[in-house]
């Protein structure tokens, strides 16, 4: 009975494809420890350390958010909305300057929802081709026909906007900002560009950004001023923010449709409301604070040949990428293979999530450990 999946999963291990769950005992900052190995962490996406900082979740606690439950037992749509969800879309609204917002479970959740129904009979999507799995899922669910241009290719973009743009009543151009696997960022401007030129809705998945760019930590979209253009930005709880879920916010109309229409919004549990009541906390509390400390990430990132606190070390096959990694777990480093279908066949990778707590120092060895001319080092 179970003969097709045992032989999948073998097939899996001989490709090195086959992933497993690993048991991470507990963190301490920006280290993690298996059985009893203190590693570096450099997998994560607490990008501002918040998730493991005791000291904040205690005011946190302390300022009132023993008093919120650890589940909703309901949909948003039914008895699911307590006063502090409207209160952290409030907040959302403030800080991004749109008329609306709406949580969502997470982020794919949330990428799943808006590009699975922003697109009806007759409509068309322009993705980027890299774009993120949750986006080309949601895609593949929408009524709409939808095209992936080649990944950053603006050129390329806009060839399939002058032969395809006619032919269908409403278009969106989705994009994320930083890339999850590249750490490379969109050109944004030109987006804008485009998707006034041709009467397009423009969709930004800020999921790596938020929290880390930007004076507000609002994202990519803050540093170039142009968060009045985009139509919907997508953002998450469950990165730099240390909690969990995600947003969008827009114009009301499209929130509207939005509420109405997102299936994993509807269908969804809400997520529990002390996750709300603590990412409104950080907001309003913590992440302006960081800035400084988010610049010198980045600052990082840059020297180790990163456009963001994402740094890509391209390896090519499978096993050669799972050999390094286990050279790197014994030597105090915790990295992760990135193998297709995450990433395109022949790009398996090493994904170095910077934090604002790892210094060059921490870098250093590891440099010397991959060479430093793999990683197209800078002033290192």
């Amino acid at each position: 009975m179970y003969q097709y999946y045992e032989t999948h999963l073998k097939d899996l291990k001989a490709d090195s494809h086959l992933r497993y769950i690993r048991n991470i005992e507990k963190k301490e900052g920006k280290y993690i420890f298996i059985n009893s190995n203190k590693l570096l962490n450099l997998s994560s996406n607490n990008y501002l350390n918040i998730a493991d900082d005791l000291t904040c979740i205690e005011k946190f606690l302390n300022a009132g958010g023993e008093k919120y439950s650890f589940g909703s037992a309901s949909a948003r749509l039914l008895t699911g909305t307590l006063p502090v969800y409207k209160e952290l879309e409030l907040v959302l609204c403030e800080m991004f300057k749109k008329e609306a917002a709406l949580l969502f479970n997470s982020g794919y959740h949330a990428n799943f929802g808006i590009n699975s129904s922003i697109a009806g009979k007759g409509d068309v999507i322009f993705s980027d081709k890299l774009n993120h799995a949750s986006i080309i899922d949601g895609m593949k669910l929408s009524q709409g026909k939808f095209f992936r241009y080649p990944h950053n290719n603006m050129e390329a973009l806009e060839n399939l906007l002058l032969r395809e743009r006619k032919n269908f009543k409403n278009a969106v151009i989705v994009s994320e900002s930083v890339f999850s696997m590249d750490g490379d960022i969109a050109d944004l401007v030109k987006l804008v560009e485009l998707k006034k030129k041709y009467n397009c809705l423009l969709i930004l998945d800020e999921a790596h950004a938020f929290g880390v760019f930007g004076v507000q930590g609002l994202g990519v979209s803050e540093t170039l001023g142009i968060v009045n253009d985009v139509d919907l930005i997508i953002g998450t709880f469950g990165k730099a923010i240390g909690s969990m879920g995600a947003f969008v916010v827009g114009s009301k109309i499209l929130i509207d449709y939005l509420i109405n229409s997102a299936r994993s919004f509807i269908f969804s549990t809400a997520i529990p409301p002390v996750n709300v009541a603590f990412s409104k906390w950080v907001l309003e509390n913590k992440l302006t604070s960081t800035y400084e400390k988010r610049k010198k990430m980045l600052s990082l990132g840059k020297k180790l040949g990163s456009d963001s606190h994402i740094v890509p070390v391209i390896i090519g096959e499978n096993d050669k990428t799972i050999e390094l990694c286990e050279i790197l777990y014994n030597n105090g480093y915790f990295t992760l293979p990135i193998r297709p279908p995450t990433v395109p066949v022949g790009t398996s990778r090493l994904r170095i999530s910077l934090t604002t707590d790892i210094t060059e120092q921490d870098m250093e060895k590891l440099c010397n450990i991959i060479g430093l001319e793999k990683m197209g080092l800078r002033n290192l």
